[in-house]
């Protein structure tokens, strides 16, 4: 028998077509992430944005110092300031604030290499060279400082209000404004104070320390070579009967000299003060020399003294300035330091130096650092 089925008489079926051979797709190349190639976009337009930057301050500054120095190129030194609006009263007229807060030094820098008294002259003389300008107001929260800090802003200040351009200074004492922050405060025109306010402590400190017996008992014995008895004036290697009679006298004459200097400028000051004022503010009482003895005074207190002018906060300091100036409002300003890429390339370079191997100890509060041997106009509470 035939297995192939065919119909009676017609023709043989066609042959089974062979099945397609499917080749599996080849691999192709794995996709490869873009998110190295974005990252590296990226990075390569901020540095042409800072690039961009940098060649553009480099610019500016070339273009300002050739209006005024064409062959010589230099740097702008000391603070670089700019204006801060405080209080936006739609005024055309304008207050500066000045602000002192803390020890009052010349020898701690900021990170752009300026000390305390160069900020605040920087202030002063912005505050001075802007014609809209009307008065200036000297927050003070400071329990004083070195002698020469404190006397090279109250120049300042005094400088600031002398002459035909001259402009007030009004003072807004805070929670303390004692010994040099009290010298810096007197030559204002006027001295507004909180009752609670601590002022006052006029007088002068300068201390060191005799280690002569803890060197004796460890066996250290110093040997020093000096062109004269005096040479070593308030070195603590010294015993007692190595100290040249006289010297005593001798420093405290130093001490009461720069104490009659803190007299002085206090009666100037509040003298020439209420002059202007035409009597309205506080005279000085007869009797204020016998509270310059380092004591310090509450508001209240200081008033009665005449030390101060007014008791108030530092809106009445403003109202106060306004009126002293003939100027119905103004805006409230105040100038802050600005940085450029070197001063942050200085700090990156202090970073590692200034308190290398140093050791900080925290005691809760801010102690004063003090040089041994330098006077101060400062309040000291723990001082005996």
């Amino acid at each position: 028998m035939d297995d192939t089925f065919s119909s009676p008489g017609g023709p043989p079926p066609p042959p089974l077509a062979t099945p397609p051979i499917i080749t599996p797709p080849s691999p192709g190349r794995p996709q490869k992430s873009h998110g190295w190639m974005i990252f590296s976009i990226i990075l390569i337009v901020l540095l042409c944005f800072c690039v961009f930057v940098i060649f553009g301050m480099i610019a500016s500054r070339a273009v300002g110092l050739s209006r005024q120095f064409p062959t010589v190129a230099t740097r702008e030194s000391g603070p670089q300031l700019e204006e801060v609006l405080l209080k936006d009263n739609d005024a055309h007229d304008k207050i500066a604030v000045i602000t002192v807060d803390g020890i009052i030094t010349s020898h701690e820098a900021d990170q752009a290499g300026n000390n305390m008294v160069d900020v605040i002259k920087a202030q002063l003389d912005e505050a001075k060279k802007d014609h809209q300008v009307k008065a200036a107001i000297l927050k003070v929260d400071s329990p004083g400082g070195e002698v020469m800090a404190s006397d090279e802003i109250n120049r300042a200040i005094r400088k600031f209000q002398e002459g035909r351009d001259g402009k007030p200074i009004v003072c807004s004492m805070g929670s303390l404004a004692a010994s040099g922050g009290y010298y810096i405060s007197c030559p204002c025109r006027w001295i507004v104070a909180d009752r609670l306010t601590l002022t006052g402590s006029i007088g002068v400190i300068m201390e060191t320390i005799n280690y002569r017996g803890l060197m004796d008992k460890i066996g250290v014995e110093p040997y020093v070579f000096k062109s004269g008895k005096y040479k070593d004036m308030l070195s603590g290697m010294r015993s007692t009967n190595e100290i040249p009679p006289g010297e005593h006298a001798m420093v405290q004459g130093l001490i009461d000299e720069t104490f009659d200097q803190f007299k002085q400028v206090v009666a100037d000051g509040r003298d020439s003060a209420h002059e202007k004022n035409n009597s309205e503010g506080q005279p000085l009482a007869s009797d204020w020399k016998d509270y310059a003895d380092g004591r310090v005074l509450s508001g209240d207190e200081a008033l009665k003294l005449g030390l101060v002018d007014e008791l108030g906060d530092f809106d009445a300091a403003v109202n106060r300035a306004k009126k002293i100036a003939g100027i119905s409002d103004a805006n409230l300003i105040e100038y802050h330091e600005t940085y450029d890429i070197s001063n942050f390339l200085r700090l990156f370079g202090q970073s590692g130096q200034t308190h290398a191997g140093a050791v900080k100890l925290d005691l809760g509060f801010d102690a004063p650092r003090l040089q041994m041997g330098e006077p101060y106009f400062l309040y000291m509470p723990t001082a005996d």
